[in-house]
């Protein structure tokens, strides 16, 4: 079943989503509140950006060559650009930063300084995870290398019963081999399943892609070895923990949101029809966790809030805790699926425990 031919059943309940977009749009409306980023956002951004460049500029003038605080300069740079994913990239290339689509355009390519490509990400994430989240063969968050089982609709391996202890180790290299690879056979497949349409699109894509890859590792490796005053493996060493940090953090959070036990991984369906409502669906598929825990919300953009996310992706994440509350009351009225998991080392704990169950169980039913 190709993506392309899957369709939700807008009859099925309805009145649910209608109720809750008016209900939203009118707390804005009454608050006199703005749907996209505040004061507060523009000071994360700032903060974000520079704890991304500040420690890469020390390294190159050569203020710091202590190997220690060295390796540690690369780890905040880690931290700075998982900041940079989460809060203002991740809102920009939804359209939710700013109405101005320029703004939005400038700070979602900053993807492409933490060596990622931002219309690939945009493929994947808007379009395909958004659309169809949880459904194998569509939703590529959860398209896993074989030796990974997000899904009960996937084939069950003998490995996978040790995945819930080895896939902590992998989730790090989530990052690098985006940087050094799938970035590119993301690009391919895309082109296959005609999600890029045109050979001229697909072309001018694979350019951009290459483009900003020669930049990313000239300016961020290359450059490095032959201007800083430290030797190059360790040069190489803190690029590598960087990207590790960063994969770490960010597939913790995104799995956490949606492969867990109070979420749901419906059939892909063979007629190309799925039998419920796009809205309803995310409710199914999704989870929010540590809904008061402010320091992680303030890290990860709001993505604790991930069924507010998913619901109003062009709302920025400083808003997501207050609407939360008028989504959480309208799902409950409409008697549809609103989960949520108390406090983040439950989320944790949780996730583990579903990668133990799809990795012992044919089924989960």
């Amino acid at each position: 079943m190709e993506f392309t031919s899957l369709r939700f059943d807008r009859k099925v309940d309805a009145n649910f989503y209608r109720t809750l977009r008016s209900r939203v749009n009118a707390y804005f409306t009454e608050n006199n509140i703005a749907r996209t980023a505040n004061a507060a956002m523009v000071f994360k951004t700032v903060f974000f950006i520079a704890l991304y460049f500040t420690p890469y500029v020390a390294m190159m003038l050569g203020w710091v060559t202590n190997p220690y605080a060295f390796i540690g300069l690369w780890l905040l740079m880690g931290l700075g650009a998982g900041g940079i994913g989460f809060s203002i990239m991740h809102d920009a290339n939804h359209g939710a930063y700013s109405t101005n689509k320029y703004v939005n355009m400038a700070l979602g390519n900053l993807m492409n300084i933490l060596g990622a490509n931002s219309s690939i990400w945009k493929l994947q994430h808007n379009v395909l995870h958004h659309s169809f989240t949880n459904i194998d063969g569509a939703d590529e968050d959860i398209n896993a290398p074989s030796f990974l089982r997000f899904s009960p609709h996937q084939k069950l391996r003998p490995i996978h019963r040790y995945q819930h202890i080895y896939a902590w180790f992998l989730y790090g290299f989530m990052i690098l081999l985006k940087v050094l690879y799938t970035d590119f056979t993301q690009a391919f497949h895309y082109r296959s399943i005609k999600l890029v349409k045109t050979r001229k699109e697909f072309v001018e894509l694979l350019m951009k892609i290459s483009f900003w890859k020669v930049v990313y590792f000239t300016t961020f490796l290359v450059l490095p070895i032959i201007v800083m005053p430290v030797s190059a493996w360790m040069i190489v060493l803190g690029f590598f923990l960087m990207h590790y940090v960063v994969g770490m953090v960010m597939a913790v959070i995104f799995q956490s949101a949606h492969v867990m036990p109070e979420t749901q991984f419906p059939a892909p369906p063979l007629s190309g029809k799925v039998d419920n409502n796009w809205a309803v669906h995310q409710l199914m598929t999704t989870t929010n966790f540590a809904p008061n825990n402010k320091i992680l919300s303030w890290y990860i953009g709001g993505l604790n809030f991930q069924v507010e996310h998913h619901l109003f992706p062009s709302i920025c994440h400083v808003h997501y805790k207050d609407i939360s509350k008028i989504v959480r009351a309208t799902a409950e009225e409409y008697g549809v699926p609103y989960n949520t998991i108390g406090r983040f080392r439950e989320t944790v704990a949780e996730h583990a425990r579903m990668l133990y169950m799809l990795g012992n169980r044919e089924s989960l039913a």
